[in-house]
């Protein structure tokens, strides 16, 4: 299949990260291999194994590289400044896609003249399925407005033009968890995302060493995510707004949850976050 007539083939780079995941390594590794668009290369970044790892990929057609362990964002980047192609894709060590994911959604960008697209999922915890919530439902177009509650773009779902980078920059180092959030919103503040309505990844959660089990209230680094894009002038009056609006959501709901536990500095820390933005709050 590869790409529907009429459009032209470009390479893709498709970074996968993993870490101490060695028993999701190859299938990963395979369900990119095994994709029917051919104009591809598979760059595996280790951030750091201790499990021998690249033993898995022995035989496969692929560049690893095994680096100092620095977290995901900086595996990402990492393999962002590796990828040859003009388009670039990621795939998390613990998810898989299906056959066609990239001719189908390099075919749709190409048709609807997207630079940045994302896919719907199958979701799966200790091999149950898992259906997605209201709250979940994606969207295409200018969709910054609905990257605000929290992250509706599964970075294993994403494929963009590499020229993306260049305007909002790399995933931020910086940011243990939600660097997809902070992205997500970067991108979506400068460009129209397309939703490819079709569900051709599979996330496969449930794992003890999540990150989000070991960082909980993850709203704290949503909001950090939201100042810095409201103090960088990038936004137009209507997002502007809407980021304000969403912040002082998220900053009542955890200043409330800092005062049940007798934390008062600490939310009187978060209300005063939207007073540059003319709201008072008080607790």
């Amino acid at each position: 299949m590869g790409l529907a007539a009429g459009y032209r083939l470009e390479m893709i780079s498709v970074v996968i990260t993993t870490y101490n995941r060695k028993a999701f390594l190859r299938d990963a590794v395979l369900s990119v291999l095994n994709q029917d668009y051919l104009d591809k290369e598979v760059i595996v970044i280790d951030d750091g194994s201790t499990d021998n790892s690249s033993e898995v990929l022995e035989g496969l057609p692929v560049r690893y590289l095994l680096k100092e362990n620095r977290g995901i964002s900086s595996a990402r980047n990492k393999g962002i400044e590796l990828a040859r192609g003009e388009y670039i894709a990621f795939l998390d060590v613990d998810d898989l896609w299906k056959k066609a994911k990239l001719s189908i959604q390099m075919t749709e960008m190409c048709k609807k003249d997207y630079l940045v697209s994302y896919t719907d999922e199958i979701w799966m915890r200790n091999k149950r399925h898992l259906n997605q919530k209201a709250r979940h439902k994606k969207y295409s177009g200018l969709i910054f407005e609905r990257c605000l509650p929290l992250c509706i773009i599964s970075p294993s779902s994403v494929l963009m033009k590499r020229d993306v980078f260049d305007c909002v920059g790399k995933f931020d180092e910086s940011m243990p968890v939600c660097e997809d959030y902070d992205m997500w919103l970067r991108v979506s503040a400068h460009y129209p995302v397309l939703f490819v309505d079709k569900p051709l990844i599979v996330k496969q959660g449930g794992h003890e060493d999540q990150l989000s089990k070991r960082y909980p209230a993850m709203d704290r680094f949503r909001i950090d995510s939201i100042v810095r894009i409201l103090d960088s002038n990038v936004l137009n009056e209507q997002m502007r707004n809407a980021a304000i609006s969403e912040l002082t959501k998220k900053c009542t709901i955890y200043a409330k949850g800092a005062l049940k536990r007798g934390k008062i500095a600490e939310a009187d820390s978060y209300l005063s976050l939207v007073a540059p933005y003319g709201i008072r709050m008080v607790p």
